[in-house]
């Protein structure tokens, strides 16, 4: 191609030369064949002006800057007199592009790298540029292990001095790779080191994962984690020496060898700090992870940088570098470490932003900012405002940026980005739930309302065994500290026996005011107080418990209860969290007065443990202890403990666990208890083929626990009744599914008992609207 063009341009200039052979004044300029190109655009790039004197060399340099701009693929210059006349053959323009057969790289990013290197409709077309996009192409395809990939372009004429071209792509197939190889290992073993690698041999789980399909992304981080794999083993001078990739003659099959040099194994002999170190030399000290006598680590050393650097953020010095620096001996196979430390300049922060909080107010977010605007920046109070939104639960997630003011050197801005979500639930006439039946009326419950950060809850809910009426506030700053203030009132009509709980029913109608105080960034305090009168309507046939209470106590009560609760939460957020944890105790007491006393204390609290990149760890653990006191000689039923379904043992029917009592009839009803034990551990895990997992939580989790009694001779009528007994926890196991839709959690539970008894209410499968786990 580049020959004929080269005779092209030959034969052209010898034509021009012949044809202008003898010097002369240029009296005007004629060019000819334009079509496209204006004759502006053609002048421009003409070094010849009217009244310049033109030879053979002008002649020359004049047709080969015409050349120079692309637009021609034939110029003639001629003379006719005193005129300089043109003539010009333009390329031909682009008038489609049509590209077929690709898969594994999409049509708009391929047009898109066309239109980049000069390809595109209404372009002017370049053989040259064709020939060098098809190498292009083949070249990622090669990268992405299809081998046999052929790209073929056509180029079809059409009128007006203009092309389409066909781009006809066959990818091929992904060579597979039938074996993996690690030479020069003697410390490690060959599988362990292969355990490294992404890619794999071609196995049974392959047609899922895809990891047998070679690529040379994939191969280079195989080698930097194989590399970081002995430098944190403390084999400084470790290097991969080769790598070879073996294409079988029918490129579907890839061989893969990496050669490598171990090295010697290096203990550390000294550590030491250097620089402008700022804080006490002793406190910097304790942050060092590397110790005399350790084996060398390469990930050790990143992670002291990382912690040095983190605590001179504390300090602002926002921009501090620091930088472990091995010195090796390699007389005795030991090293020495170096930190040395630049803190920089103390960085201010100039202004903090929020972005996509498109619903809640901006002060409801600023009111937790522990990094004040005008102050030195601090690492740890800007991530601890993260963390506090992330808590607000509003949320899928919180990212922070710091990027520096420009024209600056001590100033940055802090930059939140959020992306909301439901922060709420509704049930309304479409609500259902295992546990409580078809939910008719409406219940809203909003932790974010109108974007102010106040929790409201309206409800107007009637349901197979209960009808309520409520309303609840609650402002979590009542006053600019943190003091939170909240009220509910509610009128509740429940009938147990519906749910086979009990053969009675109860009509209460109550109210509480409730303040909280926080004690530190992750403790509160909480204290409520408020009135209950409740009415107890035995059914027909009520159990002997029920009767001989309501004998002796009657059946109108007016309680005031009084409450107090700690609790302390360092998790992550507010919804699905899935690192940190949470422990709460509360006391529960109807104060003297009331007619009939008790109390009742909880505790519940759960930890989160990663295991792996992709599994964590949930254990969670609620207790419960409950007892009359005073002229009330036991404990008042209608307060007693339940256990089974949500949020207690899965796999078990609502309220269907713990102690049984006999009624007239000869059956038995829950009756509840005032010992409660409830425990479960679960395993966060990914769900399949789904890349945003922010509003899901998958688990498998085994649940352990029941309802106890320890005043079971009380009564010779209650059946199941026991103290706290292991031996009679009941235990259940199974898979779990909780999805943040926009009318609340929606979640489903399969499960199996693990252990039960005969006469025990088994259901494998629940699902709750507006309860997770």
């Amino acid at each position: 191609m580049k020959r004929n063009l080269l005779t092209l341009l030959l034969a052209t200039l010898c034509y021009s030369l012949a044809s202008v052979a003898q010097a002369f004044v240029v009296s005007d300029i004629r060019i000819n064949g334009l079509q496209r190109i204006s004759a502006g655009n053609a002048f421009t790039a003409l070094p010849i002006n009217v009244g310049d004197e033109v030879d053979s060399k002008k002649v020359v340099a004049a047709t080969r800057q015409l050349f120079r701009t692309g637009y021609f693929q034939d110029i003639r210059m001629d003379r006719d007199g005193d005129v300089l006349v043109i003539t010009v053959v333009e390329r031909p323009s682009i008038s489609e592009i049509e590209i077929v057969g690709n898969k594994a790289i999409e049509t708009e990013a391929l047009l898109d790298g066309l239109s980049q290197s000069g390809l595109a409709e209404g372009e002017i077309f370049q053989q040259a540029t064709l020939e060098g996009i098809q190498m292009e192409l083949q070249r990622q395809y090669v990268a992405q292990g299809r081998y046999d990939a052929k790209i073929n372009a056509n180029v079809t004429p059409q009128p007006r001095n203009r092309v389409s071209i066909s781009i006809d792509v066959n990818e091929g197939s992904v060579a597979a790779i039938s074996h993996v190889n690690v030479v020069g290992n003697t410390v490690f073993e060959q599988d362990d080191l292969l355990d490294l690698f992404e890619l794999k041999e071609t196995n049974w789980l392959s047609f899922y994962s895809s990891d047998d399909k070679y690529s040379r992304e994939k191969l280079s981080g195989d080698l930097e984690r194989l590399r970081s794999y002995y430098l944190d083993r403390g084999y400084l001078n470790f290097n991969i020496s080769s790598t070879q990739v073996s294409i079988a003659p029918d490129k579907q099959r890839v061989f893969i060898t990496v050669n490598i040099d171990e090295g010697e194994l290096y203990k550390v002999a000294e550590v030491k700090l250097a620089g402008d170190l700022i804080v006490p030399e002793e406190q910097m000290r304790i942050l060092l992870l590397v110790k005399e006598g350790q084996t060398f680590s390469n990930k050790v050393i990143t992670s002291t940088e990382e912690l040095i650097s983190r605590r001179l953020g504390n300090e602002g010095y926002t921009f501090a570098n620091v930088q472990g620096i091995p010195q090796p001996n390699e007389e005795d196979n030991t090293v020495d470490v170096t930190f040395f430390v630049d803190p920089g300049k103390r960085a201010y922060v100039r202004r903090i932003s929020f972005i996509g909080n498109t619903k809640t107010q901006d002060e409801v977010l600023r009111r937790e900012m522990r990094q004040m605007e005008g102050a030195w920046a601090s690492t740890f109070n800007i991530e601890q405002s993260k963390t506090r939104l992330d808590r607000l639960g509003f949320f899928k997630e919180v990212n922070v940026e710091t990027p520096s003011v420009p024209g600056t050197t001590d100033q940055i801005d802090v930059e939140y980005s959020v992306e909301e979500q439901a922060s709420g639930s509704v049930s309304a006439s479409v609500g259902f739930s295992t546990g409580s039946g078809i939910i008719l009326g409406a219940n809203v419950q909003q932790n974010n309302f109108l974007g102010s950060g106040n929790q409201v809850n309206i409800g107007l809910n009637t349901s197979e065994f209960q009808t309520v009426y409520s309303f609840g506030y609650l402002n979590p700053y009542y006053t600019v500290d943190g003091v939170s203030r909240g009220f509910n009132v509610y009128f509740r009509e429940t009938d147990y026996d519906s749910t086979d709980i009990s053969n009675y029913s109860a009509d209460s109608f109550g109210g509480s005011v409730r303040f909280g105080y926080p004690i530190n960034e992750i403790t509160r305090l909480g204290f409520n107080f408020g009135p209950e009168s409740l009415e107890i309507k035995p059914g027909s046939s009520p159990a002997f418990v029920v009767r001989d209470f309501l004998d002796k106590e009657g059946d109108n009560y007016l309680n005031w209860k009084a409450g107090i609760s700690w609790t302390r939460s360092t998790l992550n957020s507010g919804v699905l969290p899935t690192r940190g944890n949470s422990n709460s105790l509360s006391a529960l007491v109807a104060i003297p007065g009331s007619d009939v006393n008790y109390y009742k204390l909880n505790y519940s609290g759960q930890i989160f443990f990663p295991m792996t990149r992709s599994l964590t760890l949930n254990l969670k653990a609620n207790l419960g202890y409950a007892d009359a006191y005073g002229d009330t000689d036991i404990m008042p039923f209608f307060e007693n403990y339940y256990a089974g379904g949500f949020g207690s043992v899965r796999g078990f029917a609502d309220n269907s666990l713990g102690p049984q009592a006999l009624d007239s009839d000869g059956d038995t009803d829950s009756i509840g208890g005032n010992i409660l034990v409830e425990t479960t551990a679960q395993v966060l895990f990914p769900l399949p083929f789904i890349k945003d997992q922010r509003s899901l939580r998958t688990v498998v989790f085994i649940d352990a626990g029941n309802v106890f009694d320890d005043d079971c001779e009380r009564s010779t009528v209650i059946k199941n009744c026991s103290n706290v007994s292991f031996s009679d926890l009941r235990a259940s196991a199974g898979v779990g599914l909780t999805w943040i839709t926009a009318m609340g959690p929606l979640s489903f539970t399969l499960a199996t008992p693990l252990k039960d008894e005969s006469d025990d209410d088994t259901e494998v499968f629940q699902f709750a609207l507006g309860q997770s786990f």
